[in-house]
């Protein structure tokens, strides 16, 4: 099983699990946020499936369902102690409108909201606090200076930046407490100049959305239907891959001109998109969404399969030009 080695010095296989799609719905005005309706139970069995299997690492922030992902991991793993949870700050909502209502990195906010998380999360500290605003002007210097107090303290033991951007997440480095990047990644963005500038750093590159929210799978057809409460169904200019709540066509002939080599070796669709990260870096940490218990045991199974050989990543990268 591939590893990867923490801050702390833990190791823990090089798989996480993403959790906004449990948070259930919230919004910006009337667009919808969240991945639909969730079923609370179903997904606490899922996190018990994927910490027996051995994951431990979880990632959310107090954004998803305004509060909701984190109440739930808290719920899951209350008395699991050697998991690794990450969640986010930075955004402000109304927790009984599930409304998301703008954005707050001032020292008062970001204590306030980490003594928040630590609650719902069930935890003292968090293990890896991170910057849930992609692009700061100066006052991204007291943030960095507030996350080092944080750690200094011992009320977290590390933080993050999650954005796309490589000039916001060059800001922090030499700052000790910066040890990772929260970034997209997947066949459709292979995110080159972040991953290179994680190993450069020796930090971690944590890939968001590694599955391109679903499209790097086989679960849509001609048929499915998302609810108005489902991002994909209604998405933002920021989500490229959906349209109407499918793949748009051009990823989806993205996909089948690399499906045989994603699928070799017996690997599921997701299998394979998840062994193309891994075949890229050492650094690299996918973290899946997911809903239910088989969703886990399948991104699990990559994991058993490992990355794919350098030869088979150069002919996927050839095909899709990346």
């Amino acid at each position: 099983m591939i590893e990867r080695r923490l801050w702390n010095g833990q190791t823990i296989p090089a798989l996480g699990l993403g959790c906004w799609a449990i948070g259930g719905p919230f919004f910006s005005g009337s667009q919808p946020l969240g991945w639909g309706e969730v079923d609370d139970a179903v997904s606490i069995r899922a996190i018990h499936a994927a910490y027996d299997i051995g994951i431990r690492f979880f990632d959310t922030s107090d954004a998803y369902g305004t509060g909701h992902s984190e109440e739930i991991l808290g719920t899951a793993l209350a008395d699991r102690h050697d998991v690794v949870i990450a969640t986010k700050f930075g955004n402000t909502y109304d927790r009984a409108s599930r409304q998301l209502t703008g954005t707050d990195v001032s020292d008062r906010h970001i204590r306030e909201a980490l003594d928040a998380s630590c609650k719902r999360l069930n935890r003292d500290r968090v293990a890896l606090y991170q910057l849930h605003v992609d692009t700061l002007g100066p006052e991204a210097t007291e943030v960095c200076d507030t996350l080092n107090s944080l750690v200094a303290e011992g009320r977290i033991e590390a933080f993050g930046w999650s954005t796309d951007s490589l000039d916001q997440a060059k800001r922090w480095p030499g700052s000790v407490g910066y040890r990772a990047v929260q970034h997209a990644c997947n066949l459709f963005v292979p995110a080159k100049a972040l991953i290179q500038f994680c190993e450069d750093e020796k930090m971690l590159s944590i890939n968001r959305s590694p599955l391109a929210m679903g499209a790097l799978t086989s679960k849509f057809d001609s048929d499915t239907e998302m609810t108005q409460a489902d991002i994909r169904a209604r998405p933002p200019a920021w989500l490229p891959y959906f349209s109407n709540g499918r793949p748009k066509p051009e990823f989806a002939a993205r996909i089948n001109a690399v499906r045989d080599l994603l699928t070799s070796g017996g690997r599921t669709l997701a299998q394979g998109a998840l062994a193309w990260i891994w075949a890229g870096s050492d650094v690299s940490l996918p973290i899946p969404g997911f809903r239910t218990e088989a969703q886990v045991q399948e991104n699990a199974i990559a994991l058993e399969r490992g990355p794919f050989p350098s030869p088979v990543k150069a002919e996927i990268d050839n095909l899709l030009a990346v």
